[in-house]
């Protein structure tokens, strides 16, 4: 439930539209919902500015489902990362408009008008490879309400095509760079523009890539200072910075407006 909600539950009440027990009954939930299995943090999003998100990875499609269907119903937006096409059907179920990026991995639906922020997001691949994890990233932004574009492809083997879109960068308010193999990427990007730059390392590469862990610490371990790195195929968390990141800025440029 975001702050919006709560002021409509209270206007409704002030107005003698929603009674005191239906008042109680809304908000008995927070700060979370027990359902056994999962305690949903309804909370999330008055701290946060976005609820609670569904990491899929170990629970079954039903409890997925479950999750999913009492988020949408405290009229939060909903956004499951990791998510089977099975899950997707349990999800269907019980929200026909949830909506499956396959690439990604994500289950997405709106409930709530998205806050749309100031300021644009690029998410850069360094092969066609990394596309899942920037894909999750991308549907991450979206419903963050970033203003997102996607440049793939662009890795060192070929550096003249990052080349092609430096202006683009330049003008980027983040910029967020996923990469395998040896993670360069990044520390080329993050040379060329003043804007933070978020790296997201892959386990895509062979075997001495070790499932992500050299680009890992190749990024954390980058000349260039100020790269903020996730960890491997993390770009949900990627995007989620991203978002803090333009989110107070959008904060501290509304109070001095």
């Amino acid at each position: 439930m975001n702050e919006e909600k709560i002021r409509e539950l209270l206007k409704g009440y002030k107005a003698e539209q929603i009674s005191e027990g239906d008042v109680i009954n809304t908000l008995k939930n927070l700060p979370f919902e027990d359902l056994t299995f999962a305690k949903i943090d309804h909370h999330r999003a008055l701290r946060w500015g976005f609820p609670e998100v569904i990491f899929c990875e170990g629970k079954t499609p039903h409890q997925v489902r479950s999750i999913a269907q009492r988020i949408v119903k405290s009229g939060s937006n909903l956004l499951a990362t990791k998510a089977t096409p099975d899950m997707f059907t349990e999800i269907s179920a019980v929200i026909p408009d949830a909506s499956y990026n396959e690439t990604a991995r994500t289950v997405s639906h709106v409930t709530s008008e998205i806050r749309h922020l100031r300021g644009n997001l690029i998410i850069v691949t360094a092969g066609t490879s990394d596309l899942p994890v920037a894909e999750e990233a991308r549907e991450t932004a979206l419903i963050l309400g970033l203003d997102t574009d996607l440049i793939a492809d662009v890795g060192i083997a070929g550096i003249h095509r990052i080349m092609e879109y430096r202006e683009v960068l330049a003008d980027a308010s983040a910029v967020i760079v996923v990469a395998g193999m040896e993670g360069a990427l990044p520390s080329v990007v993050a040379g060329l523009i003043s804007c933070p730059v978020i790296a997201v390392p892959t386990s895509v590469g062979y075997g001495a890539s070790f499932n992500g862990l050299t680009p890992l610490l190749g990024m954390l371990n980058a000349c260039v200072p100020g790269i903020a790195v996730v960890n491997i195929d993390n770009g949900f968390g990627a995007a989620f910075l991203a978002f803090r990141l333009l989110n107070t800025l959008n904060t501290l440029l509304e109070k001095n407006e």
